[in-house]
């Protein structure tokens, strides 16, 4: 069996390493258009902060690495066409422009996403950076050593966690979105207002609600944001505004949502014969709306690549989807999020009800104890509980990892509010909190 893999970030190393170990007598070769390969971007905020001093900790995997193990490893290599049925691939080596020709029994398309870059006026001012690999975040590092104003446009995690991370230099930071809060996917007002509150107490500017209209520069370097309700001093601009798949060499040759993300059943496979997709550059089954959605997160994107070498022989195990969950840490506040937030809901129309409570995680007889502000969102008439948002000054955020599983598994708050959890005083109270959240939802 003949294995071809295109793009290898966190999706394509785990597809390739499960092969190795299920398949040893298979020829597999992956092409790269990077020279590096499974390089961490959720970390490059505690890269560019300098919480993690060596970057090469970022990069669980190695081109020298998949090449010892017996795959044909070719990175800056571009594939520049796919022909579906003949199962053959063009390819370009970027280092000498040199065109070949490759063919496949199994076929892998792991390309990842792209950050969006919108059409705004001076977009292409120097001095204007984009965040998505490694090369970025060195980049970002030498230019952010001279830029004493940086402004950061989208209030997602990357977003979010580049502002703090550039106050922490001691910059001047403005976070510009034109969403009203931050992590609007994520987290509803009661947890964005506390976490907002935190950045602004340590000097961030907060420009939420604010569109960007045009950058301005000087001696082409960008000097000034504008928006639509001000305008904002600027040695450096972070845009970080979202990510979309990176799939443009394979539109109108494979079924795809209108944002270019790959559709797959529920073996990993496209709509095309032998060839199957995972990560970022391909739908998700979302649970909460059991819908096919793009949700671009690393831990989605290993967990498709594992079940892709898996399924490349037969259908042998299914894709159960995902809550999109995740988390953060802003400041002192930890934060978890899993499934629909309430306002998302009730966007999505779905009618909604959702409980909050705030809970001292151990009894108040400890000489110390954590308060936990916790959110259950389920659906009014069925019970069904669809999301749930975790925060604190101590770090329980793992807890969220037992309501992705009760999302999963289409539980009730009935049946959240008596789960068997156990007892400790050293580590939480007779009800745990996530029995006391759901039992406030009882009728």
């Amino acid at each position: 069996m003949k294995i071809v893999v295109i793009g290898c970030t966190h999706a394509g190393t785990a597809a390739i390493k499960n092969a190795i170990n299920l398949y040893p007598d298979a020829d597999i070769t992956v092409y790269e258009i990077n020279d590096n390969i499974s390089f961490l971007s959720c970390g490059i905020a505690l890269y560019i902060g300098g919480v993690v001093k060596d970057p090469k900790g970022l990069f669980y995997s190695s081109p020298e690495e998949l090449s010892k193990d017996g795959v044909k490893t070719y990175m800056k290599h571009d594939v520049l066409d796919v022909d579906f049925d003949k199962k053959e691939l063009e390819i370009k080596n970027l280092e000498n422009d040199e065109i070949k020709k490759d063919s496949y029994d199994k076929l892998v398309i792991t390309t990842g996403s792209w950050p969006v870059i919108p059409n705004i006026e001076g977009i292409n001012l120097e001095n204007i950076q984009l965040s998505k690999n490694y090369y970025h975040s060195n980049k970002i590092i030498e230019k952010s050593k001279s830029a004493k104003n940086i402004v950061v446009v989208g209030a997602g995690y990357i977003g979010v966690e580049l502002a703090e991370a550039f106050e922490q230099m001691n910059k001047n930071v403005t976070l510009i979105d034109a969403e009203k809060t931050i992590l609007p996917k994520y987290l509803d007002k009661e947890f964005t207002d506390i976490a907002q509150n935190s950045m602004e107490n340590h000097g961030i500017i907060l420009a939420l609600g604010e569109k960007v209209e045009r950058f301005e520069g000087k001696d082409g370097k960008v000097s000034k944001v504008i928006t639509n309700n001000g305008e904002y001093k600027a040695d450096m601009v972070i845009m970080s505004v979202g990510f979309k798949p990176n799939t443009n060499l394979f539109k109108g040759k494979l079924e795809m949502l209108e944002n270019g993300a790959i559709k797959i059943n529920e073996y990993m496979e496209t709509s095309e014969k032998d060839v199957f997709a995972a990560g970022d550059c391909c739908t998700v089954t979302y649970n909460p709306l059991h819908t096919h959605q793009y949700i671009p997160l690393a831990t989605n994107a290993i967990r498709m690549g594992t079940l892709v070498a898996r399924n490349l022989k037969e259908n042998r195990m299914k894709y159960i989807g995902t809550q999109g969950t995740s988390g953060i840490k802003i400041y002192e506040n930890n934060i978890a999020s899993t499934g629909l937030t309430e306002e998302r809901a009730k966007n999505e129309k779905i009618d909604v009800e959702s409980v909050l409570i705030e809970e001292n995680n151990r009894p108040e007889f400890m000489p110390s104890y954590d308060k936990i502000i916790i959110k259950l969102v389920y659906n009014k008439k069925t019970k069904e509980i669809l999301g749930a948002q975790i925060m604190s000054n101590g770090d329980h955020t793992e807890a969220i990892n037992t309501i992705s599983v009760a999302i999963q598994n289409k539980m009730t708050v009935d049946e959240l509010a008596f789960t068997d959890f156990f007892f400790q005083p050293n580590y939480n109270k007779p009800w745990n909190y996530l029995n006391s959240v759901a039992l406030e939802a009882l009728d």
